[in-house]
């Protein structure tokens, strides 16, 4: 009996939290919505130029903001699982680099502007490629957590540096605008891109009901085996959704860091690690801090804004410092 109290009291836990993040989330859109250069009441604008403003840049931003923090976020609690590692993350891993590699690779074999879903394509592939490299590599008994940590570091510091010789070497305008796009923006996310989402939101929907799963797959191989899993094809499964996931959300907004190691790692922490509930909680924390941090480069500056990954570093990287420390690697 004590047992079973102890899980309708973890099973209330979370069922608060779903219900707070909602009523947060909710809050903190419509606040994105409302401010800028002018402020806007999203359910009534006032004149044509207001109400422009909303459904031509405000609404699409959110959305993209939106959907690009829940797929980080529920990719690194996948990637976490999937690689046995607590810092596991689209960006850490340069994963999210690799993605952003194939895209100035495509920008300057095309000699014309590519569509949504090709760049989605390329940056999917770039991101395929390294989490291959990464899952790999983490199979093989030889690498340890802390020595796959500093390989993806490596490539991530690698495929930055190839994206940097690309921009100094360029004299055209649009790929040098792209360096700014690449630190982190959803700015210029137009209705076009977000087409996109048609794809994105399926799969992430399907990801994040793949809760019970992972936590066969957290038991061990073998336990999993016996308890009918199909180990292998499930594993390629999650790296193709994540392959997608992260190549769609560098595609929309350039590469953000930290979203898929903070939040996770901070809910297990907090609340437990059921992935049945992580993952979708996960999503929405992650929505839900992209969308504050995308605010926050809107009115931090009067004059100016900042790229949102900027701000997601300035936060995220004493989290991740502080995680570092607590986790002790070496």
């Amino acid at each position: 009996m004590h047992l079973n109290d102890l899980i309708l009291r973890q099973q209330a836990r979370w069922k608060f939290s779903f219900i707070l993040i909602t009523i947060v989330l909710l809050a903190a859109s419509f606040f994105s919505l409302s401010v800028g250069e002018i402020f806007i009441w999203p359910w009534s604008p006032d004149g044509s130029l207001e109400q422009q403003l909303l459904l031509q840049l405000r609404m699409p931003r959110l959305l993209a903001a939106l959907a690009i923090g829940a797929s980080l976020a529920s990719s690194g609690a996948v990637l976490q699982v999937l690689l046995g590692n607590p810092l596991a993350e689209p960006g850490v891993l340069g994963i999210s680099g690799g993605a952003s590699l194939a895209l100035v690779v495509l920008l300057f074999v095309l000699p014309f502007a590519p569509n949504p879903m090709l760049t989605m394509l390329a940056a999917m592939l770039g991101a395929l490629c390294f989490t291959l490299i990464l899952v790999g590599l983490s199979r093989r008994r030889k690498v340890s957590t802390a020595r796959l940590l500093l390989i993806g570091v490596a490539l991530g510091i690698l495929s930055g540096a190839v994206v940097t010789w690309a921009f100094y070497f360029s004299d055209d305008l649009n790929l040098r605008q792209l360096m700014y796009w690449l630190m982190g923006s959803v700015g210029g996310v137009s209705w076009s891109q977000l087409s996109l989402l048609l794809l994105v939101l399926p799969v992430l929907l399907w990801l994040c009901s793949q809760g019970k799963k992972l936590d066969l797959l957290m038991l061990g191989e073998g336990q999993a085996k016996q308890l009918g899993l199909d180990v292998s094809a499930f594993r390629w499964r999650l790296i193709l959704i994540v392959s997608l996931l992260v190549g769609a959300s560098v595609a929309l907004g350039g590469v953000i860091g930290f979203i898929g190691l903070v939040v996770p790692h901070l809910l297990r922490l907090a609340l437990g690690t059921e992935n049945r509930f992580l993952l979708p909680l996960a999503a929405m924390c992650g929505a839900l801090l992209l969308a504050i941090a995308d605010t926050l480069s809107k009115i931090i500056l009067p004059s100016a804004e900042l790229p949102v990954g900027v701000v997601i570093t300035s936060i995220g990287a004493p989290v991740f410092i502080w995680m570092l420390l607590r986790s002790q690697i070496d």
